[in-house]
């Protein structure tokens, strides 16, 4: 008997560009359960419809700097983030396919009406009037025959029993579900980036307000250097190396100051604001001792609370439901139709019609491909449970190298801060030797030189510490709703 699934191959397109659209935010994993569900038949491939962009709105440049706290940048990345919003329209297309597909289990009502004019030529059809005797009657009967019809219905078709549509229309919400997964994922990606180029935005800063620090230090010694060579207790060579000290410190003052400029660009762009606009960073560097928890405890929090693995859990049972649908391919499928309309001539009398039909599929022999099918379902399902472990296994050894991250880091604050003190002491020490002619400015550029070091590597030690704990939240999946309290803010 010849086979109709009804709307099930539509099933069969809108299930597979589903998948396709939730798989596009993983690397790995992208021949998954689109290839089992566009392996069913009559199921055509998946074609990704490009995106409708004419709703994002792109923000102006204001005038003037715009205050910005972290808060702040991550909530406006959230909204306005190129890559999140066309992430978020994908899941909306896939979600709203999802009504398409449900739309086949359910019945489908359609009124119709129509009007027609016809001219048939019975002589053609092989009618000839000679040939017919029709007692009583002496005319002839006409060969062309005109006729005016106007029709009204009102159909209706309901699968009633049709396994591989359901099992396809559960895929099918998987796949909603992993792309879902998928926007979720991006999102904390999205605050990773911006909460990163923010504390590397804070941490130029701090080594601009250091650097020009410096450069007023500088400013002095090379001032009190020349008043004691015009005093004649000074020799010109104070002078000289002071005054290359000064210029060596206003250029690396120049590079930091450049260094913010293009930070304050990344910041802009990352949260889909215009790249000139200014902004003053109202937050300040953030510190506070994180104790991180049991690795048990993080890896039980990741397993729950990861968007990348829960979206392969999604993928992984949208290609199980395609097994399924596979499997029950072998299964007659049932479903019935008919209308109910009136028909008549447009000037003259109307009677009502129907008609009421049911269907029954049954496939005869179509073995050979039922298990090829088979066996592309299979191996979709077993190459996705291979991608679930491995990801575990890449959460895990990324919860351990961010642990040690932070532990190390941690501490790296700790003896950088006590460096900073030390080398702020030294330079301290210097300066008042030199200003009382004990020595001359050779000690006080090196303890400058000493200092500038110590605070650099403070200011980096603090950014690490601080990103280092952005990462492990982002690795156990807590980051967009706790990145606050990981910060210690």
């Amino acid at each position: 008997m010849e086979r109709n699934l009804g709307p099930w191959p539509k099933m069969g397109t809108v299930v597979a560009f589903a998948v396709a659209a939730s798989l596009s935010a993983q690397q790995s994993g992208k021949q998954t359960a689109s290839a089992a569900v566009s392996s069913l038949p009559q199921a055509p491939s998946a074609v990704v419809r490009p995106l409708d962009l004419s709703g994002v709105t792109v923000a102006r440049e204001q005038a003037g700097a715009i205050p910005l706290t972290l808060d702040q940048a991550i909530a406006t990345a959230l909204k306005s983030n190129t890559e999140l919003v066309v992430r978020e329209q994908q899941q909306k297309f896939v979600h709203g396919q999802l009504f398409a597909v449900g739309s086949a289990l359910t019945p489908q009502l359609e009124v119709k009406a129509y009007t027609q004019a016809q001219e048939i030529n019975l002589a053609a059809m092989g009618f000839k009037s000679g040939g017919a005797k029709i007692p009583g009657f002496t005319g002839k009967i006409p060969t062309i025959v005109k006729v005016n019809t106007t029709s009204a219905q009102l159909t209706i078709s309901q699968q009633l029993f049709n396994v591989p549509a359901y099992y396809l229309f559960r895929a099918a919400q998987k796949a909603s579900e992993a792309a879902t997964w998928a926007t979720l994922s991006a999102r904390g990606g999205v605050v990773l980036g911006v909460g990163g180029l923010y504390l590397q935005a804070l941490a130029d800063e701090a080594q601009v307000k250091n650097a020009e620090a410096l450069v007023k230090q500088d400013q002095l010694v090379f001032e009190h250097a020349k008043v004691a060579k015009e005093a004649g207790v000074g020799i010109n060579l104070d002078v000289l190396r002071a005054q290359v000290e000064l210029q060596n410190e206003k250029q690396q003052l120049i590079r930091l100051e450049n260094a913010i400029a293009k930070d304050k660009i990344q910041l802009n762009r990352a949260m889909g604001q215009p790249a000139g606009q200014e902004l003053a960073l109202v937050d300040t560097v953030p510190f506070d001792e994180f104790d991180v928890m049991p690795l048990g405890d993080a890896l039980k929090l990741a397993y729950v609370r990861r968007k990348d693995l829960r979206g392969l859990q999604a993928q992984l049972e949208v290609a199980q439901k395609a097994k399924l649908a596979v499997r029950y391919e072998r299964v007659p499928t049932l479903g019935v139709g008919g209308f109910y309309g009136v028909l008549g001539e447009t000037t003259g009398l109307y009677h009502g019609v129907f008609a009421a039909e049911g269907r029954l599929s049954v496939p005869v022999f179509q073995e050979a491909a039922l298990r090829g099918q088979r066996e592309v379902a299979q191996a979709q399902v077993m190459g996705i449970q291979r991608q679930i472990e491995s990801r575990k296994a890449t959460i895990e050894a990324d919860i351990r190298g961010s642990m040690l991250d932070v532990n190390s880091s941690r501490e790296l604050v700790k003896v950088a801060r006590s460096n900073e003190e030390l080398a702020g002491l030294a330079l301290s020490d210097a300066t008042d030797r030199f200003t009382a002619g004990v020595d001359d400015n050779l000690p006080v550029v090196r303890a400058q030189a000493t200092l500038a070091g110590a605070q650099t590597r403070l200011v980096q030690a603090e950014f690490q510490y601080n990103y280092a704990k952005l990462t492990l939240a982002r690795n156990t999946g807590v980051l967009e709703t706790e990145y606050k309290r990981y910060l210690g803010r």
